[in-house]
């Protein structure tokens, strides 16, 4: 019995040798990329020899895989605190910070994510995985779009999800460029601003107002309302 905390010991010690990996694997991911990434450069940034990776990882693709995982686990959990349906019960303005700031904290807190599963040659597991991810918060997001504007078709709502979290990941680079702190704090402003003004009107003249159908749900020949200052031809 007095041999039985040894092993114990040796777990704890090695998981925290696989964090300390994979923690450096993230930062070398975050500054070369996937591809120029090398085990060396990631035993160099651990202060561990080759040989001491190799114990934990066969090969880079494996810690790519470990890491991949477990990061995708986090942006789920950022997703499940997301879309909710007390979120739901909110304002457009509110569910909107209460959609947006959850999942920017993560990209935020995690800069590997997207260098990861970015690269070119991202291992097939991961980027399926990835895809799958992709695929669940764009059908979250025509949920959120059915909620406040119950009236428009499927085919609507899906083209309004797609530009939606178009105009979010497009806006999420400008937040991860931008120096941390205020000027950061006003970009993440910015994108939900722009957010805001897009999905507005699907909701009323207000914000905050009822639902209301489109216009061509009525009339034929009509067209949605726009947000101010978008001119069509």
């Amino acid at each position: 019995m007095s041999e039985e905390p040894k092993p114990r010991r040796r777990q704890a010690r090695g998981e925290r040798r696989i964090a300390q990996l994979l923690q450096a694997a993230a930062d070398v991911f975050c500054a070369n990329g996937y591809t120029a990434t090398s085990t060396n450069a990631i035993a160099r940034e651990a202060h561990v020899s080759p040989g001491t990776l190799y114990q934990y990882f066969p090969n880079k693709e494996a810690i790519a895989i470990e890491l991949g995982g477990r990061l995708l686990h986090d942006m789920r959990e950022a997703h499940g605190q997301a879309f909710t349906a007390e979120n739901l019960a909110l304002p457009l303005p509110e569910m909107l910070d209460a959609v947006v700031d959850p999942l920017i904290e993560f990209n935020c807190a995690n800069p590997a994510f997207l260098a990861l599963m970015h690269g070119s040659e991202v291992p097939g597991r991961i980027a399926e995985e990835h895809d799958e991810l992709h695929r669940t918060l764009l059908a979250r997001v025509r949920e959120v779009i059915g909620h406040y504007a119950p009236a428009l078709s499927a085919a609507e709502r899906g083209r309004i999800a797609g530009m939606t979290f178009a105009a979010f990941k497009g806006g999420l680079d400008l937040v991860l460029a931008a120096p941390e702190g205020p000027e950061r704090d006003a970009t993440v402003t910015e994108l939900k601003t722009l957010l805001l003004r897009y999905l507005s009107p699907l909701v009323g003249e207000s914000a905050e107002g009822p639902a209301r159908a489109p216009a061509d749900a009525a009339d034929p020949g009509a067209t949605r309302p726009r947000p101010s200052g978008i001119h069509t031809p």
